[in-house]
């Protein structure tokens, strides 16, 4: 306890840097898929563009040719969706966050290749980058 107490200022240090390592992957909704690395497995390797989304969400834009599997439907579905499992999956949803989690489940379904755009559709919008309306 008396290190503690003597080293107060370390232990703030430590928290405050562990902190600033962490803010950038919290802000940008997990993932480290840019959009313009998306496009390029996309055009280059047959990527799968699969949008969690909710359908009224999917509905006001998406990624052109993307396929709609909810989130709460993702794992029932995406077998049937992506019989390859090879192929690469971006994985899409409004901001990041719904898509990383996405990931997690495609991967214990035996998707290695699936990755979550970072920045989900905010991202993408931003890259100037074509969107679809359903």
């Amino acid at each position: 306890m008396k290190f503690v107490l003597d080293n107060w200022y370390l232990i703030v240090l430590a928290l405050a840097s562990g902190g600033l390592l962490l803010w950038p992957t919290l802000r940008s909704g997990g993932g480290s898929l840019t959009p313009a690395s998306a496009v390029q497995l996309i055009n280059r390797e047959k990527a799968v563009v699969i949008d969690v989304c909710e359908t009224e969400e999917f509905a006001a834009g998406h990624v052109v040719g993307a396929k709609n599997l909810p989130l709460g439907q993702f794992e029932e579905r995406l077998a049937g969706t992506v019989k390859n499992k090879a192929l690469p999956l971006v994985i899409v949803c409004a901001s990041g966050a719904r898509a990383q989690r996405a990931v997690g489940l495609a991967k214990k379904l035996g998707y290695e290749n699936a990755q979550a755009l970072s920045g989900g559709m905010r991202a993408w919008r931003e890259a100037n980058l074509p969107v679809e309306k359903a």
